[in-house]
């Protein structure tokens, strides 16, 4: 469209016409500062619309709608005010304007251009085309990989399928309607939620049936007070699914219309294509998370056989070695063990076992089916450290366990979690006169919980934090800290079982902190 602007000062007139032209409004300007260029402008002709500042120095609006009224009756006038007393705006109404928009509301202003000016009103598509558009939509949809994507799609083509002012996404969120994205010529409700017994997408998805609305301010179910600052006068509400909707499509017009049939039909199917489009979303990111999954499974499993191996060419090697030697030294001897060679063959089969015994619980926990119920880790907490102070009473131990900590988990492997974290605190502080072991939790950037055990004991290199949960590996000295070093890789097993992470910190010499989360179970 072609607007003729009065306006005197440039900063304003510059601001304007960039805000109506931000709104979508595809506009040239004939800018005049002046009456007198005012006056020359509608003798040339050649605009669709008259817009005008309020007073300009000797020449008020009124004469400005005047003038413009005398030459052209059937040009919309507009009145753009930085200020609006009732008086003025009633006598530029009086004078014969169309409308009457402050500079602080620009988006005002686009909605009453797009209101006055019919030959800019959208223009539904007609069958064979808005078939074609709607097939066009279809492939697009198909192609989605995400809720984002679906959403651009359909609010434009709502709009477009019907020529409506405009158009907007809403999906169910529980008790409420969120209004998640829109297509229009000004704002509607984009981002608020409301509940579905107060708006008419929720009665649409309530009822499962559309909804077409002639005069929204004849219909009991519209809110008046939510739309009498929009420029809605009619609309059409379409459920996305017929069957417990979980959506739905609204189409807005500013002007009087009853949506026909043939609209109706292609909101429709626009609405159930949008359905199918996200459940189909679902399954491809549910599929992408599976794959994510099994692979984890898979490296972990591969982990596992290769610290199986480990053990058996290693850790199970070494005692078999020392039984064999002693037995070479019992046949030297005439088949007499001496008192201490039996004690170290008692302590390495004992190893042996332990071994063994880590080796099939390590296993069983990468097999096992998680029972999930709401766990009290404070508690679980609260059972192991007072097990472990009855065993060392002599020891001066602060322990603080934080309250309430529960999770949805599978409690006994959530207590193999606690009783090797606790424990390795409880070992590794006791080189300390005072030790210090703290159960805690707090809140990540993504407002999950972090569950963290803290100890004021050895600590370890952080440079090696990435060995720590590799079985059978150990950095420290086993005789000054005794361990088969496979506790922290089952600890690791659980948690990610549970679809969480574990990681650790350490200076090196004051402590340790270790952090798990406990995510989407799998």
């Amino acid at each position: 469209m072609k607007i003729l602007h009065l306006e005197d000062n440039p900063s304003d007139a510059l601001i304007i016409e960039r805000g109506i032209q931000r709104q979508g409004v595809q506009a040239s300007f004939i800018q005049v500062r002046s009456p007198s260029e005012y006056t020359e402008a509608l003798r040339t002709g050649g605009f669709d619309v008259v817009l005008v500042d309020n007073n300009l120095p000797g020449y008020s609006a009124e004469d400005a709608i005047t003038e413009a009224r005398a030459s052209y009756p059937d040009v919309p006038v507009i009145v753009c005010s930085g200020a609006a007393q009732d008086a003025e705006v009633a006598a530029s109404f009086a004078a014969g304007a169309n409308d009457y928009v402050l500079k602080d509301h620009l988006w005002q202003l686009s909605a009453a251009l797009r209101r006055n000016i019919k030959s800019q009103a959208p223009v539904a598509a007609p069958p064979q085309a808005a078939m074609m558009l709607l097939v066009d939509v279809v492939q697009k949809l198909s192609l989605a990989r995400g809720l984002d994507a679906i959403v651009d799609i359909v609010r434009k083509a709502a709009r477009q399928l019907t020529g409506c002012d405009g158009a907007t996404f809403v999906l169910r969120d529980g008790p409420f309607c969120y209004y998640v994205d829109e297509d229009a010529i000004s704002p509607l409700w984009k981002g608020q939620r409301f509940p579905l017994e107060t708006c008419i997408s929720g009665w649409a998805m309530l009822n499962s049936q559309s909804a077409v609305i002639p005069d929204i301010y004849k219909d009991a179910r519209i809110p008046h007070a939510a739309y009498r600052p929009t420029f809605v006068h009619s609309l059409a509400m379409v459920p996305i699914r017929s069957y417990a909707p979980i959506g739905a499509i609204g189409n807005y017009w500013a002007n009087h219309h009853e949506c026909t049939p043939q609209e109706l039909m292609l909101l429709e199917a626009l609405a159930n294509t949008t359905a199918v489009a996200m459940e189909n979303v679902e399954v491809y990111q549910n599929l992408e998370r599976q794959v994510r999954e099994r692979t984890r499974e898979l490296q972990t499993v591969n982990q596992e056989l290769e610290a199986f191996s480990s053990a058996v060419s290693h850790d199970l090697r070494a005692p078999l070695r020392f039984m064999n030697a002693e037995l070479d030294q019992a046949r030297e001897h005439a088949g007499v063990l001496p008192a201490e060679s039996v004690g170290r063959l008692r302590d390495s089969t004992t190893r042996m076992g332990s071994l063994i015994d880590d080796l099939l619980r390590l296993s069983h926990i990468s097999r096992t089916e998680l029972y999930l119920q709401q766990t009290d880790l404070s508690e679980i907490a609260t059972r192991i450290t007072t097990r472990l102070r009855n065993a060392e009473p002599q020891r001066e131990v602060e322990i603080s366990i934080e309250p309430g900590l529960t999770a949805t988990a599978d409690a006994g492997l959530m207590s193999v979690v606690l009783e090797n974290l606790l424990s390795n605190a409880w070992k590794y502080s006791s080189k300390r006169e005072r030790s210090r072991i703290e159960l805690s939790s707090y809140r990540d950037s993504a407002d999950g919980i972090v569950y963290r055990v803290t100890d004021n004991g050895a600590g370890f290199n952080p440079n090696q934090a990435d060995r720590l949960f590799k079985p059978f590996t150990r950095l420290h000295d086993a005789r000054q800290f005794p361990g088969v070093g496979i506790g922290l890789a089952t600890v690791q097993r659980i948690v990610q079982r549970h679809g969480g992470e574990i990681w650790a910190t350490s200076d090196g010499n004051t402590g340790a902190q270790f952090m798990f989360t406990l995510g989407e179970q799998i």
